[in-house]
């Protein structure tokens, strides 16, 4: 069974709902028991970080996220869940988990025209192979939607990278048991859906 943290982020249904697609057996829930008892974690998104962060702190979740981390289990992190797994965000200037080093920052492109945030279809080129990849070709397209971006401190915790607004950014990161992305495979259609069949299948080694 994947938990799916419920932190009052947005997302969370879709994401049970493409697990539920693809035969998943998943549960939205703020249960530290419930999610210390899954088989996976995903730690889903939609928002700002200084709410998320005010929001985790007060449901008495970010114990139960460091310690399944450290568990071993699989985790994954999607959109916001792969900003506030860093260190520090420009969003709000706000102290995040600080599950991998590094920080969020806000894109500030040199061209007007330009738009922010990024919505829409955007090329991942994979950096560093991951079972989550499995199956899926470089430089495919996936759907994102946000206005920051991670900027790991190490360059080895770079799974996938993108261009966006004159930056070239990390929109796939991840350590041990632990991938996030920046895009929302939930809404990539049918290879976002492969993605999370990969997530379900994986044993957290890479």
């Amino acid at each position: 069974m994947i938990a799916i943290i419920d932190y009052n982020a947005g997302n969370l249904t879709s994401v049970r709902l493409a697990l539920e697609y693809i035969g998943v057996e998943c549960e939205i829930t703020r249960d530290p028991a419930k999610i210390a008892a899954a088989e996976r974690v995903i730690f889903p998104g939609v928002g700002a970080a200084e709410a998320a962060m005010a929001n985790l702190k007060e449901f008495g979740l970010l114990e139960p996220i460091r310690e399944t981390v450290a568990s071993g289990k699989p985790f994954m992190g999607i959109c916001l869940g792969s900003q506030i797994i860093l260190e520090h965000s420009e969003e709000g200037d706000v102290a995040c988990i600080g599950l991998i080093p590094g920080t969020v920052k806000r894109f500030v492109p040199i061209d007007y025209l330009c738009k922010i945030p990024q919505m829409g279809w955007n090329t991942v080129e994979i950096k560093n192979q991951h079972p989550i990849f499995d199956g899926i070709e470089d430089s495919t397209e996936f759907y994102f939607v946000h206005s920051y971006y991670c900027a790991p401190s190490q360059e080895s915790h770079i799974i996938g990278e993108t261009d966006y607004a004159g930056v070239r950014f990390a929109s796939a990161v991840g350590f041990k048991n632990l991938i996030a992305t920046q895009f929302h495979p939930e809404r990539s259609g049918r290879i976002g859906l492969k993605m999370l069949e990969n997530f379900s299948r994986w044993d957290g080694k890479c």
